[in-house]
């Protein structure tokens, strides 16, 4: 479900919640807010899905990546994604199946894309969403090239990122109780 969809879902319950509550004694519904504006839905509806659908333009480099990381990310994740005082970023391939797996982009994350979402929507901790999308290009560029996933010169965009091959893409094995087969 998209952002876009959830907050319809969201004002449509918040509307019957209102409606719910008047009766013939009382025809009015109290003042619980207003409908979204289209804009301040788009303003969230930036949901990247794993094929890449929802990628803005802007493109990014490892080197360019480095910078930003640096400036903006380093504190947090320790230099080159190891040793901060956050989740570890960098390593851990072949890890997964031990008995003290390293779950990292690198090791675990199923989808360039996905690595793409989660720095544009959360990061920095302090600051969500005040990279511009050339920079989240360059900072995931820059953390699929320590993983040793990509090369120094990849240029990564709408075209590339949903390309990238992550090392852990064919570990994930979709669920669907509904086709469960019982025994």
């Amino acid at each position: 479900m998209s952002t876009r969809e959830a907050l319809v879902l969201a004002a449509l319950a918040l509307a019957w919640g209102g409606c719910a509550g008047a009766t013939a004694t009382t025809p009015e519904t109290p003042n619980l807010g207003r409908a979204a504006t289209a804009a301040e839905v788009s303003g969230w509806d930036i949901s990247i899905a794993p094929d890449g659908r929802g990628l803005p333009p802007g493109s990014g480099t490892p080197a360019e990546g480095a910078l930003v990381y640096v400036q903006k990310c380093q504190a947090c994740h320790g230099e080159k994604g190891v040793n901060g005082p956050n989740d570890r970023l960098v390593g851990g391939q072949g890890t997964l199946a031990s008995k003290t797996p390293v779950r990292t982009i690198g090791s675990y994350w199923p989808y360039a894309t996905t690595v793409f979402d989660y720095v544009r929507r959360a990061m920095p901790f302090a600051q969500p969403h005040s990279l511009t999308d050339g920079e989240v290009y360059a900072v995931t560029a820059y953390l699929l090239n320590l993983n040793g996933i990509i090369g120094e010169q990849d240029v990564m965009n709408a075209e590339t990122l949903p390309r990238v091959k992550m090392p852990n893409r064919d570990s994930f094995v979709p669920v669907y109780p509904w086709k469960a087969k019982t025994p």
